[in-house]
């Protein structure tokens, strides 16, 4: 891959592909083709390979999906799985056929079983039941997979899976009804200082730009003083990796395919996947202390233990990307501190 080669990010606009577009144009690749979903439909097949026939793609970087939390995993499972298995064929045929040099597609680290050994090896795919929470994305990732080295096997192609581990950064959801933990963390402990504020037409622009604030959470805001409350007992362990290093570790990937085709020894089992993560795990209560400060709410949190913790802990292993050299740079500390000054552009913390 060229600073002149014709790259593709699919998915541009969200956490992932954003990150990545950003670090591809500063890293001085000058031909990086980005779609909406309006411009194109990746879950209609007629529109990729036209897409694919008008521009010429060299390199995919595969980031486009559904993404969601424990609760819209489990409110829309026909939605994760249709729509993440309709984009990963449309776009991983449309490569094969028109040819392109390598593929990189963005997994999960929720593929893994829900009690795989810690900290969590490549290897460990397949082997246990899933985590019941999110498995109707995880099944759409683990056949994403298997589709890259069927057309490794069948076809010669170049096509390699990334696992990254929790993400965070901007152009995140805040949609409490859809997001992740970090970003609902960073938007449930704003919307409490500005009720302990009183500042009441803040959360009113705050509910038109991120969307509905639940009632269990407004609940929590009406009072004097103002709770958080989470989802959980808070135990679960969780790795978190800012969105920039995972786009820096990605290009660093496509920018060196054929070494990593070329190194039998980085995958042992057969499959070309990779996990990418920072190599170090918090509690869930810990990183909500974490948010609460960067945000400057210190009032109290109520943890919801009727609601589920989901899997236990999900700590990469990463000795692999490792071995080639790449570590990640951002603490999390500093990048929840950047996230958060990120969201408070459309707020106020101060």
């Amino acid at each position: 891959m060229d600073k002149h080669s014709r790259i593709y990010v699919a998915g541009h606009r969200g956490l992932a592909g954003s990150a990545i577009l950003r670090r591809l144009k500063g890293g001085g690749y000058v031909n990086v083709l980005g779609r909406t979903h309006r411009e194109l439909d990746l879950c209609s097949a007629h529109d990729v390979q036209r897409f694919f026939a008008d521009e010429r793609p060299e390199w995919v970087f595969l980031a486009a999906a559904r993404v969601g939390g424990i609760y819209a995993n489990s409110r829309f499972p026909v939605d994760f799985l249709l729509e993440n298995l309709k984009i990963q064929n449309n776009v991983m045929e449309a490569a094969w056929q028109f040819g392109v040099n390598g593929l990189l597609f963005l997994g999960s680290s929720c593929i893994y079983p829900r009690n795989a050994p810690q900290p969590i090896m490549e290897e460990s795919l397949l082997t246990g039941p899933l985590e019941p929470t999110n498995q109707p994305y995880a099944i759409a990732k683990i056949a994403g997979i298997e589709l890259c080295e069927a057309f490794n096997r069948q076809y010669g192609t170049r096509f390699l899976s990334v696992m990254p581990t929790n993400l965070y950064g901007p152009n995140d959801h805040y949609d409490l009804e859809h997001s992740h933990v970090l970003p609902s963390l960073i938007r449930k402990f704003h919307l409490a200082h500005l009720a302990h504020r009183g500042d009441w037409e803040a959360i009113r622009l705050d509910e038109a730009r991120h969307g509905l604030i639940p009632g269990d959470v407004l609940e929590g805001l009406r009072k004097s003083p103002p709770l958080v409350r989470l989802w959980g007992s808070g135990e679960p362990r969780r790795e978190f990796l800012h969105a920039d290093d995972l786009a820096d570790a990605c290009v660093f990937l496509m920018e060196r395919m054929d070494e990593v085709f070329s190194r039998s020894s980085l995958f042992p089992d057969g499959r070309h996947v990779l996990n990418i993560g920072c190599g170090v795990d918090l509690s869930v209560r810990e990183l909500a202390a974490l948010v609460a400060d960067s945000v400057g709410f210190q009032g109290a949190v109520e943890w919801d233990r009727s609601k589920p913790d989901g899997t236990p802990r999900k700590l990469l292993n990463i000795d692999r990307l490792s071995s080639m050299g790449w570590r990640s740079r951002i603490s999390l500390t500093e990048g929840i501190r950047r996230t958060v000054e990120d969201y408070g552009r459309v707020g106020d913390f101060e």
